[in-house]
């Protein structure tokens, strides 16, 4: 049997802001580039960053609060897939992955940079209050008649 799961989660700054652009079907799209770093300690001892940058892809209504909101250096969480991008050119075929972002989270707005579109901000959800279930009356082991065997 063969397993089959594209799911990606990913952190970190957008290096310029979204480019937010519409298909013919009248449907947003924002692509943005995303920095994340990996610090560690090196064979010398001293710190190291390695960064990593990562094209990301936002459709809908998401493209839409993307271009409105999010500046160069925001700092953003996606969920998302990878999927794999193949085109012609003059010197052969070319080919990229990026993540298709199916949820984005503002972690931190950008600070006010003067844009048009003025101050990045963050969205908020309401907290949820979790109910803790009373466990009182739960059995612990199982009797004879809860085996299907």
């Amino acid at each position: 049997m063969a397993l089959n799961y594209n799911k990606v989660i990913i952190a970190g700054n957008l290096t310029k802001d979204p480019e937010l652009r519409y298909l013919p079907s009248g449907t947003a799209v924002a692509n943005m580039r995303l920095a994340t770093t990996r610090r560690y300690r090196g064979k010398t001892g001293d710190m190291v960053d390695e960064v990593c940058f990562v094209d990301v892809q936002v459709f809908g209504r998401q493209a839409e609060t993307s271009g409105e909101y999010l500046r160069r250096g925001s700092n953003i969480l996606v969920e998302g897939r990878l999927r794999l991008n193949e085109w012609e050119t003059d010197q052969g075929k070319r080919s990229k992955v990026v993540v298709v972002g199916e949820r984005i989270q503002f972690i931190s707005p950008k600070e006010d940079t003067g844009s048009p579109a003025g101050p990045a901000k963050e969205t908020v959800e309401e907290p949820v209050e979790y109910k803790t279930p009373d466990v009182s009356d739960v059995k612990l082991e199982p009797e004879e008649d809860d085996f299907p065997f």
